[in-house]
């Protein structure tokens, strides 16, 4: 029998692909890990609009809710991480490098904090948007919404795309 010198590939998949490719690209070392990926909204096009604003450099950060940290028993990011954000197809757009995390109660979010978020025009239309989507949240977690629930705010630059 002959030997073949045939050699076994292994296909990476999409993301595995785009993140060696910015790793590349930036110079980085082929060590470095990815600590996820980001799609914001669980579906729907209210995902693509999100990522088209954070590609535009309008949204340079994000509110998640603490319980859902706690409910999960996983631990919260930290400045440094880097990210994968996926469109609403599951494709990569762009990594994303956390610069601050912070942990404080709904009611003590400013407006200029929720300016980050690039999409309301008051702080009342901010907290009319996210208490609804805490709401959704909180029914799936089974905590209650309260104006003082606590809420992770991470800010990010987008350090590849």
């Amino acid at each position: 029998m002959e030997e073949s010198d045939e050699k076994i590939e292994t296909k990476l998949s999409p993301l595995d692909e785009y993140w060696f490719k910015f790793l590349k690209e930036t110079g980085r070392s082929q060590e470095e890990r990815c600590s996820g990926d980001l799609d914001f909204e669980a579906s729907g096009f209210t995902n693509d609009s999100q990522v088209a604003l954070v590609l535009a450099g309008k949204k340079t950060a994000f509110f998640s809710s603490y319980a859902t940290f706690a409910v999960d028993n996983e631990m919260l990011p930290v400045s440094g991480e880097l990210y994968l954000v996926l469109d609403r197809g599951g494709n990569p757009r762009c990594v994303i490098e956390i610069e601050n995390v912070s942990v404080l109660p709904f009611s003590e979010v400013t407006y200029e904090m929720a300016q980050k978020e690039g999409q309301d025009n008051s702080l009342e239309e901010w907290r009319e948007r996210t208490k609804e989507a805490l709401e959704d949240e909180c029914a799936v977690t089974g905590v209650e919404f309260k104006m003082n629930m606590n809420l992770v705010f991470q800010t990010f630059r987008v350090v590849y795309k």
